[in-house]
């Protein structure tokens, strides 16, 4: 019998949050001590609100001369994706593909709209077939 992956198969879970009250700097020291290249951005109540990276950071911040310390993380949160935890292997990659992005939040819908994991290129890489792999990074790579 065949078991369809679904998101949660996928993801890595634990995601972290950084508050969007929470600085830049912040952000950057939990990504560095977590390892990761971006954080999910929560608000009060506790629910996603954004995604933070590295890149970000430097470019948004660090190249104007803007002190990381004194800018909010919820300021950069942008365009937010985020995927259903019970959302099909297809669906993730359609949403990562035709988004043009290499991170995406997994949300529990059902279980109270959390947050329970995300979902990186290395998860995919790790998951999916090596067809599925090749057309990912086809299209995650392609110009917008």
């Amino acid at each position: 019998m065949t078991h369809e992956l679904r998101a949660k198969d996928i993801m890595t879970s634990g995601a972290t949050c950084v508050g969007a009250h929470q600085s830049l700097q912040d952000a950057a020291r939990m990504m560095r001590d977590l390892n990761v290249g971006a954080l999910p951005i929560c608000g009060d109540n506790n629910r996603l609100t954004g995604l933070v990276t590295d890149r970000d950071i430097v470019v948004s911040c660090c190249a104007d001369g803007v002190d990381p310390a004194s800018v909010q993380a919820g300021t950069l949160s942008g365009d937010l994706h985020w995927v259903d935890s019970e959302a099909s292997a297809a669906d993730v990659l359609e949403i990562m593909e035709s988004n043009h992005i290499k991170r995406l939040p997994v949300i529990d819908v059902q279980g109270g709209h959390r947050l329970v994991g995300m979902i990186t290129e290395a998860n995919v890489a790790k998951n999916l077939s090596d067809a599925q792999i090749a057309e990912f990074a086809t299209r995650i790579y392609a110009e917008a």
